[in-house]
């Protein structure tokens, strides 16, 4: 029967030493969640032009009913969900939760907390204002002062030398394509690996 397979699968017994610390992995799905949904009503009226990406947002904000609300969940969701995936990073790290078997989940995690980094950066430039066009172009320099493939990986993501409608383009497929693929298959990595491994006991 259907129940008694998915009570199986869910009711598993939790152990004792498991606390508050122990949630902010769960906590960070849930707010993936959240940014998922609220992402795809914002695709939905949202042009990743350079002539109307700042006018799409004035036009979710001012006259999409709840489009202001909308828009203020998926931008505060993102804050919280990147410092939850830092919490939960540290935690694991400061419980040695790291050790054999746990290695490659470990591994998978910190790819996780990247890819979660690479969201909010990505994002950022999608409401096309001065603010966001500034922190694109402090972050890009950074990553044009590294050694050696520096300057080539900052022209790469710009596609180009200067912050264009081409990096615009480049962020807004990175955001919504190409960063939801690598995540979505990392996250059921991650998640068959937990499942099958069990919770780590802390030092």
């Amino acid at each position: 029967p259907f129940k008694e397979a998915l009570e199986k699968a869910l009711k598993r017994p939790i152990p004792k030493f498991v606390n508050g610390w122990f949630c902010f992995g769960g906590i960070a799905f849930f707010l993936f969640v959240v940014q998922v949904i609220t992402g795809i009503l914002l695709a939905v009226y949202y042009k990743a032009s350079p002539e109307d990406a700042y006018e799409s947002i004035k036009f979710i904000i001012n006259e999409v009913p709840l489009g202001w609300l909308i828009r203020e969940i998926h931008v505060w969701t993102a804050h919280i969900l990147i410092l939850a995936v830092i919490i939960h990073t540290a935690r694991v790290f400061f419980h040695k939760a790291y050790r054999p078997p746990r290695e490659l989940n470990w591994m998978v995690g910190v790819l996780l907390l990247f890819i979660t980094l690479g969201f909010g950066f990505t994002g950022a430039l999608l409401s096309w204002d001065s603010a966001a066009y500034g922190a694109t172009v402090q972050g890009t320099e950074m990553l044009g002062k590294l050694p050696i493939l520096g300057h080539a990986a900052m022209i790469l993501i710009r596609g180009g030398p200067n912050i264009t409608g081409a990096t615009l383009t480049r962020f807004f497929a990175v955001h919504a394509l190409v960063l939801p693929w690598f995540i979505t298959y990392l996250l059921i990595a991650h998640f068959l690996m937990i499942r099958k491994q069990g919770i780590s006991q802390p030092l």
